[in-house]
């Protein structure tokens, strides 16, 4: 099963939980909310209280991607105030098994992401123990980024390596999914894609979840 997380960087901050709203309302399962220090990324988004005060209005699963270095000072945090999914990068971390068990006590399902610059050896140990691979289709740290086709490869890399041992991890895809890329994504093995102005920036949002989905 397909399962849409639109990205919240492309929502308006104004109105944040009616622009989540919004996207539930028009079949939208997840709710992609990005982290960014500033330091592992150029931009500085948003905390935990953000994600708390959004966890009142919502029933909807919070996928939070932390895009920051020492991951696992956040965790806590973030889980108390209502994620259902923590993913961290492999590249900002030291001890990935112990933050992926970390996440896992704190009530959350556990995500490890890749940027496109970074191989799936980095991983290959990881694979049996968390709940999702994040494959990073753009350079993080910036919503409406360019498509970065190269990354089709890994994902379908790692499609056949979860088939060929038997693992149940999903495989999101995060970076310029529209109508015409989530095509190629969904080809390639991925089943959790995430949109920000492809959805935010759609006349109808309906329509525009549903084209994504395929």
């Amino acid at each position: 099963m397909i399962k849409i997380a639109p990205s919240i960087l492309s929502a308006d901050f104004a109105h944040l939980a009616d622009e989540v709203k919004k996207v539930t309302d028009a079949g939208a399962e997840y709710i992609h909310i990005d982290v960014m220090d500033g330091t592992f990324v150029p931009n500085i988004t948003l905390g935990s209280p953000v994600v708390k005060s959004l966890r009142k209005t919502s029933q909807a699963v919070f996928d939070v991607h932390l895009m920051t270095e020492h991951p696992e000072t956040q965790i806590e945090a973030f889980a108390e105030a209502g994620a259902d999914i923590i993913t961290f990068h492999a590249e900002a971390a030291k001890h990935h098994h112990r933050i992926i068990q970390q996440i896992k006590a704190a009530g959350c399902k556990a995500g490890i992401a890749l940027n496109p610059g970074t191989s799936l050896a980095m991983i290959e140990e990881l694979i049996a123990d968390v709940d999702m691979v994040l494959i990073m289709t753009v350079n993080p740290g910036f919503g409406g980024q360019k498509f970065i086709e190269s990354q089709l490869e890994k994902i379908h890399m790692l499609y056949h390596t979860i088939q060929d041992m038997g693992f149940t991890c999903d495989i999101e895809v995060d970076g310029g999914i529209n109508a015409e890329t989530s095509k190629l994504v969904r080809e390639a093995g991925a089943n959790v894609l995430v949109a920000g102005s492809a959805i935010y920036g759609a006349s109808d949002v309906s329509e525009a979840i549903k084209a994504i989905r395929g």
